[in-house]
């Protein structure tokens, strides 16, 4: 069951992570993103929710940290 939610919450959050034009917007998108996620996963799985929501947002701001404009490619 964790396996499935993970296998269909990861790719969804890397696609949505670098909503943003500014280095510093993909990270903040990226953990609110990242938060409503670990919080989702952590009601359906079970687990503490403040302790995934932090992991969820910790983990999304980092991804939309790290992605460019270049790497999704939306540059025009």
């Amino acid at each position: 069951m964790n396996t499935k939610i993970l296998a269909v919450i990861v790719p969804l959050a890397m696609l949505v992570s670098a909503c943003g034009d500014t280095w510093g917007q993909r990270a903040a998108t990226g953990g609110g993103i990242g938060a409503a996620a670990g919080l989702g996963v952590g009601l359906l799985a079970g687990f503490p929710l403040i302790g995934s929501t932090l992991v969820g947002g910790v983990v999304g701001a980092g991804i939309g940290a790290a992605t460019s404009k270049e790497l999704m490619g939306t540059t025009p």
